[in-house]
């Protein structure tokens, strides 16, 4: 084992002389960073500072310490039993140590600022490649053996998971990330490494292959003939650098496949795990990915398939379990070996897949039910390891096929806190935070038992006066283990403090009491022993946040002092607080507890003290001495407490020293047993020893690092001896021990530990036996003890150490059962109950009186309603609880400010929305939309609403206006300057011309492409369409399109304003007329209802704004001001109408003429007759002047209905024609409407078409932008090539000079070596002959050719990898070694001089090496002219790709030219003139104007000519059919004649039987046929009679041999019984037989007996042949019969 160095390069500090010094014993830990075999029986794996060694067999761990910190990146080499590792600090270093030396061999250092990611070592050759984090993300490959850095290359924001050598080939490897693959080939030019990076397509998530094309270079450059070229969306988004070459739309974009693990095959294939299931398979020579698919199975084998996924299913449902996805696992390992591959991952099953081709077929080899992270084969290939994430190792071995063994049971948690096992100091004990304890052997970190308690742990001690160690827990449970086996340790005891997580666990040295510190500043204080059950005896409560607890046992006075270091954040300073416990605390708990088990302050002597710095933590020596860590700035302070100041107001403790501290971070301190030593931790890992006495540094140890979060915890042994430190987040748990110290310093412990040791033995044995018997703990739900026993509980904490029982808090308690319970809330529960107990009859009286006082308020507030008001009390005078009603109306009040607050915050943020949106849609608009709906028609036309131009596009159209004012003022002068010179020409052809500026000016508006002027658009100010190839002309000409499509929406507003204002006049004259009518129904007493036409919102849009009362459907809410001013304002109008209606003139004109002061026409209908008085009397008592009066009173009244009935005709007449007025003139509005509405129509189109000119311009711009684009990232693109054509023939160049001068030296070696050769005889020439050929031989003769250093094993399947060029010199030097054997004198030829001989061995010597030299030169040779051959190819693709961006450039410039000069042209057709078979727009490329008559006459002609040719179409049609016909009569004939002719053959060769002939020459064949009939018939009436007869027959002979047999059985019967008699006489016979010798007769017989079946079988032969015969010859007649007379 290696130790590191005591302080890390760089770190600022300087270490001052030590007294002594401290040595890494041993270290325990577990990392989930790589793991690697060193060789075939030792693991390593990185942990903390460390690179842990394991030893299979023996388990045993040793440790290799990191010079300057924690383990970063980490590889290893099995072949040459090298490791590497990086450290984590700045411009970090990589480290290469040589096993089990563990020798330094390099250090190599890069550019690297902050950290390496991944490290992989080469399967053959001295490389190493590494990958750096951010920044750089450089991948390196170095020679660590001459510590070269031979290549490097970066990928910017490319992180790398996973590196790998090809074990094939060492010039391949393969990095990982999440989401892609990268295979980099090393290509070498004899001294010149350069890395080439070629990444792979991964197939889509659904596991399709990846057939994305090259987006910057399409496949074909398609050519829209209407839109014109296509180009790539690089430029279309507008990319021109190197961003063009790699977009790609976000539509493009499709999820890709993670992968998670890889692995190389020995066809230096690549093997990669997939997160979403799937394994690929990589080519790394084509980088081609394919997923690999199971085989399917018979149907026999799918269906047992099912049957065991069913069974498995099963089994993991009853373990509680998940159901695992078997067909689709994600692979997180992966190994490769002969047979196939491994793989493994979250589901903790081992799978092994045999694979051929793409298919592969899965076995499960192992279940661990523990997700697996890493898969190792050993370098022999025997033993495969699989490592899990929580920390457990197993080893399995391929060729057993058994199940996986366990290996190593660590932890992946971290370490929380480790304790040295008293009182022999021979064991440790650990916890990790997830709540597993160890057991370790002190003297070589052995593990040797462990106990998970499934719960996250927060702290952990050891008791000394017995062999239990106690672990605090984050639900506030303490968990007692007995550990006095080792081996086993068993959960004896449980204690359910409170629900605040503890914190610490500290025990006093004679292991008397445990204080427990808590969250809330509680403190409980327990006794220690199991004798006593681990009784609680009480907790206190401090004030200020506890951040520490130092305990001193004073023995002579058997006290335990207790100081706790708090944080007084009131006064930004420490505070410490002391008291005292005594035994006699463990005697009578009672009197030193309350009832709720909090300490009284007079049995515990509390003291305090200020201190004037704000310390992290703080311990206590027995001399009253203090030493205190004070973070910021890093120091330790030293204190002295005063027993003389004791107040209540603690004093201000100044200190006595200070020390100072190179650490950083936050601190602790740990006094050692003895009190003479003080160890100082913080967050930089550092561990200082101190000297109490002179606080100078004995020792440090650079044991963790502050990437791992420092150090966590440290505890001396008893003896002094030993350290224990573990890491906050490295997961490292190291041993230290003395390496040097003074002799005193140790016997100084000693005495000390054995002082001590008196002390415990006195009770450890009893403890340790009490404690062996108590039984594991276990919980019961249905202990109810009134001891008060510590459970599990998971009841809510007390969240106060003073509780006081009322009723409230009595009813409000839980219902739980005891045990259920933390002990607080158990203490709190009993004194709950005995108060309850004792103050029942009370709480009776009490519930009594307040039942009567509820009943007399209830009378009183009864009382109170019936007296008068002015008598009544208000109903807060009752209320006897006004403070409660004041809280309830207070928060009432708060609630609704609140709701208030938050509905004016809505509505504000409405009133905002609803500003944008009409200051966006509205204000801005110089013309508001509008609508003019028809009265009686669904017809509406909307007008066009306007923006204001701005200034700037005032300018513009301004600008533009003036430059086209000029560009027709230059027109004009060039139109006169070629009058004078075309005057001729003009002459001559005055009639062609006026004739074509006629048409011109019917077909300007085709020509134009739009109706615009027709409808208010001034098109001269417009570019002729065939004149707009500047882009300036096109912009202009989009300004002016633009302006013109303003003005026709502007002239189109004006009408529509004249037709909105003719609605409100005929609305205003409909109203002037439906007055009228309403009085004409008045007067005529008629209920009808009249027509109303009025405006919609749509018509008047400010309406919509402005919002009526009469919108609002809820009440409004009128404040208390709003509601008397409301209220007063209705009373004046009350007053207002009461005094207007007292007038007396009005109420005498309304009594004397009806409000009026005559009598109008219309008035005539209301006018009545009054009948004169005597009406009533009877007709008979009438007088003369009464009948005359009657008369006349009935003349009177006819008259009056007449002229009643004249004015009613004509009011309704009048109503008639102003009903018939009303409904023409809104008739004729809606005719103009609907004329607009056409005009509108119309004029949707004209502005259509202008806006198609637009969108045809603007796509024309965007199209020249596009190709400016292409052409700018061609450009770039080829620009670039050319920088790489430059560098590539600059190093073809450079190769070629290299190649030439290594080629000399090439054939200067093979000339020194055949000059070798020759020189041989020469140098021998006087040695005799016969002896000079038997030296040729030997020196021609040479050893085996010695292999690479491999391993012997055949199961490695890279065993076949090609050795690498840098093991010239190992190959050489084996050579040597070899040649060892050759030149030993035993192989001298006899009678040679030995001084010729050791001549000779050093001429062949030389001889070898130059044959060695010239083949590794003939190698490197190769390899320079491989690489120019590659560099050439190189050169020739960019060549070529030169050559095609160039024709793509002139393409584009091409394609951009005749863009510019093919036009856009837009006409204007009739409707139905152009008809189109499909949507498709045809090709016009090679289209021209001609003029429309011309089209007319080539169709005459065409359809004259088609005419012609149709009837002699027809003709040639009749003609062709009379031939037809003929062919078909020509060919039935023939065809009859075939089928006379097979007749006739038929009747000649139709064989004839007897019955053909009977049938011919019989005259009544059908008699004969019946007649034969009725014969067969009375046949078979006499064959069923005999049938019958046989029958009876039968069953007669039957009924006889019935008989017989029974009589036979009889026989048989008594036969057996003879048998037997004969049998005996056999028996009898054949033993006299034997005893004579007739072993001649029977040979004899049975050689006669052997002749006659042989006799038998030869005649059955015969027979048989002679049969055979026979049947061939009667088939031979019968064939000669046939053949003689065919027709029998």
């Amino acid at each position: 084992m290696a130790a590191g160095e005591e302080w890390a390069p760089g770190s600022g500090r300087c270490p001052s002389p030590q007294e002594a010094a401290l040595d890494v014993s041993w270290v325990q830990g577990f990392s989930k960073k790589n793991f690697g075999f060193i060789n075939n029986q030792t693991v390593c794996y990185p942990c903390g500072n460390y690179i842990l060694f394991l030893d299979i067999k023996t388990k045993k761990t040793t440790a290799l310490q990191c010079p300057t910190g924690q383990v970063g990146a980490f590889a290893v080499n099995a072949n040459s039993e090298v490791l590497a590792f990086s450290d984590r600090k700045l411009n970090p270093l990589i480290y290469t140590y040589s096993f089990p030396e563990l020798n330094k061999l390099a250090e190599l250092k890069g550019n690297v600022q902050l950290d390496y990611t991944v490290l992989a070592f080469s399967f053959t050759g001295p490389y190493l490649a590494s990958y750096s984090s951010i920044p750089e993300f450089v991948l390196s490959v170095w020679n660590w053996q001459e510590n070269i850095l031979l290549c490097s290359e970066s990928q910017p924001a490319v992180p790398v998971t996973s590196l790998s050598f090809n074990p094939m080939n060492w010039q391949q490897l393969c990095s990982v990330n999440e989401s892609s693959v990268t295979v980099w080939h090393i290509e070498r030019n004899y001294d010149e490494h350069h890395l080439k990076r070629n990444p792979v397509k991964l197939p889509y998530r659904q596991g399709s292959p990846n057939l994305h094309e090259d987006l910057f270079f399409p496949d074909s450059g398609n050519e829209d003939p209407y839109h014109g070229p296509v180009m790539p969306v690089s430029a279309i988004a507008g990319l021109v650098g190197d961003e063009a070459e790699t977009f790609m739309p976000r539509a493009d974009i499709k999820p890709l496949l993670h992968p998670t693990a890889h692995c190389w095959t020995a066809t230096s294939d690549i093997y990669m795990g997939c997160r979403e299931g799937y394994i690929l398979k990589i080519d790394a020579k084509t980088l081609s990915a394919c997923v690999l698919q199971q085989k399917p199975l018979p149907e026999y084998m799918r269906k047992v398939s099912d049957v065991v996924a069913y069974v498995r299913r099963e089994v993991w449902k009853k373990k509680g379990g998940k159901p695992r996805n078997l067909q689709r696992t994600v692979v997180f390992a992966m190994a490769f070996c002969n047979e196939g591959l491994y793989t493994a991952g979250s589901e903790g099953i081992l799978f092994f897949y045999h694979i051929r081709g793409l298919q592969y077929e899965m076995k499960i080899c192992a279940d661990i039910e523990e997700p697996i992270s890493s898969l190792l084969f050993s370098p022999d290939y025997t033993i495969l390891l699989l490592v899990t994430d929580q920390g457990t190792i197993y080893t399995y071995k391929p060729a057993h096929s058994g199940e996986a063994v366990k290996l190593l049971d660590a932890s992946s948690s971290c370490f929380l806190a480790a304790d040295f096992l008293p009182p022999e100091n021979k064991y440790c004990v650990s916890v990790t935070i997830s709540g597993e304890v160890q057991v370790w052997l002190l003297e070589d970190g052995t593990c040797l038992s462990n106990r998970n308690l499934n719960t996250e742990a927060t702290a952990m001690a050891c008791c000394p006066s017995s062999n239990s160690v106690a672990v605090g827990t984050k639900t506030g449970q303490i968990y007692f283990i007995d550990v006095t086996d080792v081996e086993a340790p068993r959960v004896v005891h449980q204690i359910f403090l409170s629900k605040f997580p503890v914190l610490s666990l500290h025990y006093d040295q004679s292991g008397q009491f445990l204080i427990t510190r808590a969250t809330e500043e509680h403190i409980f204080i327990l006794d220690a022993r199991p004798s006593k059950l681990f009784q609680v005896l009480g907790y206190t409560v401090l004030a200020d946040e506890v951040l520490g607890l130092s305990v001193v046992s004073d023995f002579k006075n058997n006290l335990v002092e207790v100081m706790v270091l708090l944080n007084a954040a009131e006064v930004q300073r420490a505070r410490l607080e002391i008291f005292c416990l005594s035994s006699a605390l463990t005697e009578d708990n009672e009197k030193f507890v309350n009832e709720q088990g909090m300490l009284n302050t007079s049995a515990i002597k509390r003291e305090q003290y200020d201190l004037d710095y704000p310390l992290s933590s703080a311990v206590r020596l027995k001399d009253n001495t203090v030493y205190g860590y004070c973070t910021c700035p890093p120091f330790i302070s030293k204190y002295n407490l005063s027993k003389q100041n004791i107040l209540e107001d603690p004093p201000v403790l100044l200190s006595e020293k200070r020390t100072p501290s190179n650490q950083f971070g936050s601190g602790f301190l740990c006094l050692s047993p003895n009190s003479r030593w003080l160890a100082s931790a913080a967050k930089d890992g550092v561990l200082f020893i101190y000297h109490t006495s002179t606080m100078e540094i004995l020792a440090q140890k650079h044991c963790h690092s502050y990437q791992g979060g420092g150090i966590r915890s440290a505890v001396f042994s008893l003896d002094g001896k030993f350290i224990l430190v573990n890491g906050e987040t490295d997961g490292a748990l190291v041993c230290l021990k003395w390496k040097k110290i003074k002799e005193t310093e140790v016997k100084e412990a000693a005495f000390h530990w054995q002082s001590l040791l008196t002390i415990l033995n006195k009770s450890i044995p009893n403890e340790n036996a009490v404690l062996k018997c108590m039984a594991e703990w276990q919980f019961d739900p249905e202990s109810t003890s009134e001891s008060l026993p510590e459970k599990k509980s998971k009841e809510a904490p007390v969240q106060s150490s003073h509780v006081e029982v009322t009723e409230e808090n009595f009813t409000s308690l839980p219902s739980d059962s005891t045990s259920e319970m933390t002990w607080i809330g158990q203490k709190i529960k009993k004194v709950i109950r005995e108060e309850t107990e004792r103050f029942a009859d009370q709480k009776k009286e009490l519930q009594m009186g307040i039942k009567r006082l509820r009943k007399t308020i209830q009378k009183m507030l009864h009382e109170n309603e019936q007296v008068p008001d002015i008598e009544k009390l208000e109903q807060q005078e009752f209320n006897l609880d006004t403070e409660e009603q004041e809280r309830v109306q207070a928060e009432a009040e708060q609630e609704v400010a609140r709701v208030r607050e938050k509905i004016e915050m809505e509505t504000l943020a409405n009133c905002y929305l609803q500003n944008v949106i009409k200051h966006e849609c509205w204000d801005s608009m110089s013309v508001k939309g509008r609508t003019v709906k028809c009265f009686h028609i669904a017809c509406e036309v909307k007008n066009y609403p306007l923006k204001e131009l701005n200034e700037e596009e005032l300018a513009t159209l301004e600008k533009v206006l003036q430059l086209r004012k000029i560009e027709a003022a230059d027109y004009k002068v060039q139109e006169k300057n070629l009058e004078t010179e075309s005057e001729t020409v003009l002459s001559t052809e005055e009639g062609e011309k006026a004739e074509e500026v006629i048409a011109s000016d019917s077909a300007s508006c085709c020509l134009d492409g739009s109706l615009s002027s027709q409808y208010g658009g001034d098109t001269s100010v417009l570019y002729h369409q065939l004149d707009l190839h500047t882009r300036e002309q096109k912009v202009n000409q989009i300004v002016l399109l633009k302006d013109i499509i303003s003005k026709v929406k502007t002239a189109f507003n004006k009408e529509f304003d004249m037709v909105a204002q003719q609605k409100e006049q005929e609305i205003a004259r409909v109203k002037e007329r439906n007055l009228r009518i309403q009085e004409i129904l008045a007067q005529l007493d008629l209920q009808a209802e009249v027509w109303e036409p009025g405006l919609t919102d749509d018509e008047i849009p400010e309406e919509v704004l402005t919002v009526q009362d009469s919108e609002i459907k809820a009440e409004k809410y009128l404040t208390p001001q709003e509601r008397e001013k409301a209220e007063m304002l209705a009373n004046l109008e009350m007053e207002r109408r009461l005094a207007a209606l007292d007038n007396e003139r009005l109420r005498a004109l309304n009594d004397m003429m009806g409000g009026v002061l005559e009598v109008q026409k219309e008035d005539i209908l209301k006018i009545d007759i009054p009948p004169p008085p005597f009406i009533s009397k009877p007709e008979h008592e009438w007088t003369d002047q009464e009948m005359k009066i009657f008369r006349e009173y009935e003349e009177k009244v006819k008259e009056l209905n007449e002229e009643k009935e004249k004015h009613r005709r004509a009011l309704e007449n009048e109503w008639k024609k102003l009903e018939a007025s009303i409904q023409e003139t809104t008739h004729n509005f809606d005719e103009t409407v609907c004329k607009l509405f056409e005009k509108k129509v119309n004029l949707e189109m004209v502005i259509y078409q202008e806006e198609l000119k637009i969108v045809n311009l603007i796509y024309s711009l965007l199209l020249d932008e596009e190709l400016d684009t292409r052409e700018a990232g061609l450009h770039h693109f080829f620009m670039k090539k050319q920088e790489e054509s430059v560098n590539i023939t600059r190093a073809i160049q450079t190769t070629k000079k290299k190649i030439e001068f290594f080629n000399d030296a090439y054939e200067n070696a093979i000339a020194e070596d055949k000059n070798l050769e020759c020189g041989f005889m020469k140098d021998f020439a006087d040695v005799p002959d016969d002896l000079l050929d038997e030296l040729f031989q030997l020196y021609k003769c040479r050893p085996r050719t010695p292999m690479r250093k491999m391993l012997p094993d055949t199961t490695n399947p890279y065993g076949d990898c090609s050795a690498s060029d840098e093991d010239y010199k190992d190959i050489l030097t084996c050579l040597m070694k070899a040649m060892d054997e050759l030149d030993n004198p035993e192989h001298m030829p006899d009678g040679l001089d030995p001084s010729i001989w050791e001549q000779f061995c050093q001429a062949r010597r030389n001889k070898m090496e130059s044959e060695q030299l010239v083949k590794w030169k003939a190698l490197k040779l190769a390899e320079m002219q491989a690489f120019l051959q590659r560099r050439m190819d190189d050169d020739q693709k960019i060549k070529s790709d030169i050559e095609y961006i160039s024709q793509e450039l002139i393409w584009l410039q091409e394609e951009k030219i005749k863009f510019q000069l093919n036009l856009t042209f837009q006409f204007l057709l009739k409707q139905g003139q152009v008809e189109l078979e499909s949507t498709e727009i045809p090709d016009y490329t090679d289209a021209i104007l001609i003029n429309k008559s011309v089209v007319e006459e080539l169709n005459c002609s065409i359809m004259a000519q088609g005419e012609k040719k149709i009837a002699s179409m027809v003709e040639r049609k009749h003609f062709s059919r009379g031939i037809f016909l003929l062919e078909w009569e020509h060919k039935k004939m023939r065809m009859q004649i075939e089928d006379l002719k097979q007749k006739a053959r038929d009747i000649v060769m139709l064989p004839i039987s007897k019955d053909r002939q009977l049938f011919l020459t019989m005259l009544n064949y059908d008699s004969h046929i019946a007649h034969r009939i009725s014969v067969m018939k009375q046949t078979l009436d006499v064959m069923d009679k005999l049938h019958k007869k046989n029958t009876k027959n039968r069953q007669k002979r039957i009924r006889e041999l019935e008989k017989s047999i029974a009589l036979k059985e009889q026989a048989n019967y008594e036969l057996s019984l003879q048998l037997k008699e004969m049998l005996v006489s056999v028996s009898e016979r054949r033993h006299i037989s034997r005893a004579a010798d007739i072993q001649r007769i029977s040979e004899r017989n049975a050689k006669q007996r052997y002749q006659e079946i042989l006799k038998q079988r030869n005649l059955r032969d015969l027979i048989k042949e002679q049969d055979e015969q026979f049947g061939i010859l009667q088939a031979e007649a019968e064939r000669l019969r046939s053949r003689t007379f065919p027709i029998l």
